[in-house]
């Protein structure tokens, strides 16, 4: 099995709608796993699409990242990063971090981000192609 981790759209210059453009030169004839992908946002801060740390972005970045990552026919799993918003003191970012990684798709208090309903709908559609 090869992993790898995938932030495109968050981390760098690249903007979400960069996953149009991205294709894996994959060569292993093994499977391959994703092992982290996604982006930040805090629960109930708001903006449009390209509003970075608001849940419309890492909504923007799971839709643009899920197509991207469906068009490549070796990935055979994912894992996003992460579940749920959690205490880490590396973490700075005036009041949007303030010592939390906040990637998951629901937030430190259960709240379901915008990106938990992107992520539900994949699953449900990967569901249905196995019945």
């Amino acid at each position: 099995m090869i992993s790898f981790n995938e932030y495109i759209g968050w981390y760098g210059d690249a903007m979400p709608d960069a996953c149009q453009y991205v294709s894996f030169d994959i060569k292993f004839e093994k499977p391959v796993i994703v092992s982290e992908f996604g982006a930040d946002a805090l629960y109930g801060f708001h903006g449009d699409s390209l509003t970075r740390w608001s849940e419309e972005y890492q909504e923007n970045v799971y839709i643009q990242q899920l197509a991207m990552l469906r068009r490549h026919a070796k990935v055979r799993g994912i894992t996003p990063w992460l579940l749920v918003d959690f205490r880490s003191p590396r973490r700075n970012a005036p009041f949007y971090q303030d010592g939390w990684n906040r990637k998951g798709v629901y937030s430190e208090l259960g709240d379901k981000k915008r990106a938990f309903y992107v992520l539900k709908r994949f699953y449900e559609e990967v569901e249905k192609g196995f019945k």
